[in-house]
């Protein structure tokens, strides 16, 4: 395979701070490379060099292979915000004026459930004004994709279609992602950036992870050696006079420099991740209980008619497409909802001590330091700030950084509850690791928005399920286990998917789906409702059907242009079709 980009001797630092120095690596035509490393390393910085948005400090060289077609996905997109949809992907390319490239763009705009392409940028969510700028890259075909953070702020189902996508394509790609699922799937490289040295593992995630820890172990005997070497050397200096004039002068500087290397191998050896609890306050039988619980904003019902009784120590889950109510319901639950239409009954028990991580963050004093921010220095060292990092200003750690200091400030408060709206947002692999073990330990109840599938299956026991319109579902079982509901569903397996699917709260074998637990027991159908039962299932079939045929000739190649714009208008109609019609066959289910 031809190398598509050489890097040589490239480096960045910010001031004092290094963050690379002098790297080098290839990328070969076909590869698809996921680039890890903790927040506030460079990971930004490397890629807006490769894309010619910045310079390396070393000059070093950047060289792409000539008349390869190259496409930047920054974490911020730039829009015009008095644009439409589909007049803002058109106007990010060069290839705009090409029919098919208008073609293929109204096909993704569908793809990620942008349906209506004249819609103003600036009435967009930051999800959908991801979406558009996804929509955009990936219409222009290039040879080689550079993506930073391409799933932030991507409601779950977008990121699956990103997923699949990536997945078929014969793109080559470099990207920076801290979801796990998605690397695992998409990429088949992983680069390590770790104190400024890159370290390549070509497989899978799986694979990176073993052999990560081979080379972690074999470098702690190394420096446990070294470790060693100085305790000897530090036994001499440390001798009387008498015996230190008769040494030869290279001893001494040799201690010197076996210091440096050991002082470097004890901050370079694993953060341990013991020694901090995850335990808070006690917590009675009485946590949050919900009864016919709905708020309106204006027009729109966020929530309508919620029924629910909170338990000890559950974990929840929450997911649904941007802009249903997730955050809004988090608001509710926790008390700083502002306006808005309540209804129903929202009981807090006497012990509720609510935690309450926002998607916002918080606002930190100028000057501040870490160690101001958060004085429990064990929480510190467990979430990855070492020693040195104590002193430093909060302003001047990254966004990564930031957003991890100030979910410490929300575990130090000891909470029985903790509400997280997209705690992952932002947070390297090892952040989210560490993370997941201490929520594992957490004695207490939980609720999480999250869009990040692993953290979901490693930690929930349900799901609420957010369907719009107020509708709120439980989902008895993890995210996989939702996802293969729903294919079996779309695929009309959905009696045989829910099996395996359903488990505790008293769920029946037979229902994945079901009212919240506290709710009256669903009653029987009615003869009429039986009968509209059986006719969505059929409808659904009818529409999966159509869509398969509306796919194969928007992908088929061999249509005529008309044929592929007619094709292209269908399926969004059918997409919609098929999002009311299982929400109602979903509803007939309860």
């Amino acid at each position: 395979m031809p190398s598509y980009l050489q890097i040589e001797n490239i480096s960045k630092s910010y001031g004092p701070k290094v963050l690379f120095d002098r790297i080098s690596f290839n990328i070969n035509e076909g590869d698809k490379v996921a680039l890890i490393a903790p927040n506030g390393t460079g990971k930004t910085s490397l890629l807006r060099i490769l894309a010619g948005k910045d310079a390396s400090d070393s000059g070093g060289k950047v060289l792409f292979l000539r008349h390869i077609r190259i496409a930047f996905l920054e974490q911020e997109y730039a829009f015009d915000a008095d644009k439409t949809i589909l007049e803002q992907v058109l106007s990010s390319c060069a290839d705009a004026a090409d029919e098919g490239f208008a073609l293929r763009a109204r096909q993704l705009l569908d793809r990620f459930g942008l349906t209506d392409p004249g819609k103003r940028m600036r009435e967009l969510s930051g999800g959908e004004v991801k979406r558009v700028a996804i929509a955009a890259m990936l219409a222009s075909e290039a040879d080689f994709y550079i993506m930073d953070e391409p799933t932030n702020h991507l409601d779950l189902d977008a990121i699956e279609a990103l997923e699949n996508h990536l997945r078929h394509s014969r793109c080559t790609l470099l990207m920076v992602t801290h979801d796990r699922y998605f690397l695992d799937r998409v990429c088949n490289t992983v680069m390590e950036l770790d104190r400024g040295e890159m370290f390549l593992y070509r497989g899978d995630y799986m694979h990176f992870l073993e052999k990560r820890q081979e080379r972690i172990d074999n470098y702690n005997a190394q420096t446990e050696r070294v470790r060693n070497l100085f305790r000897r050397e530090l036994e001499w200096i440390h001798a009387s006079p008498c015996a230190r004039t008769g040494k030869a002068k290279y001893r001494k500087q040799a201690f010197e420099r076996i210091k440096v290397r050991a002082e470097d191998a004890y901050i370079r050896r694993q953060v341990d991740l013991g020694g901090v609890s995850g335990e808070g306050t006690y917590l009675g039988n009485k946590v949050i209980n919900c009864r016919d619980l709905s708020f309106r904003w204006e027009e729109k019902c966020y929530l309508d008619r919620f029924t629910y009784n909170f338990q000890r120590y559950e974990r929840v889950g929450v997911v649904g497409p941007n802009a249903v109510g997730k955050t809004t319901f988090l608001n509710l639950l926790a008390g700083e909802l502002e306006g808005g239409t309540v209804e129903g009954v929202l009981d807090r028990g006497e012990t509720l001590r609510i935690g309450y991580y926002r998607q916002r963050g918080m606002d930190f004093k100028p000057g501040q330091t870490v160690l101001e921010t958060v004085a429990d220095t064990r929480l510190l060292e467990r979430f990855l700030f070492p020693h040195d990092m104590w002193n430093t200003r909060v302003e001047r750690l990254s966004g990564g950084e930031r957003r991890r200091l100030y979910l410490l400030t929300v575990l130090m408060q000891r909470p029985n509850f903790l509400i997280l709206d997209e705690p992952t947002n932002d947070l390297d692999i090892l952040t989210l690791q560490v993370l997941e073990e201490y929520l594992l330990e957490f004695k207490g109840s939980m609720l999480v928005v999250s869009h990040d599938r692993h953290f979901l299956d490693r930690l929930v026991d349900h799901l609420f399920v957010f369907c719009g319109e107020g509708v709120v579902k439980d989902f008895v079982g993890n995210y996989t286990e939702y996802r293969s509901f729903l294919q079996d569903l779309r695929s009309g397996k959905a009696s045989e998917g829910t099996k395996g699917a359903a488990k505790g709260s008293g769920a029946s074998p037979d229902s994945a789906i079901a009212a919240p637990a506290g709710a009256a027991a669903p009653k029987k159908l009615k003869w009429k409702e039986q009968r509209e039962l059986e006719a969505l299932e059929a409808e659904i079939e009818a529409l999966q059907q159509e869509k398969s045929a509306l796919e194969a000739v928007l992908s088929g190649g061999s249509a005529d242009v008309a044929e592929i714009v007619r094709a292209s208008q269908r399926i969004g109609e059918v997409l919609s079709l098929l999002e009311t019609k299982e929400d109602r066959w979903l509803e007939l289910n309860l």
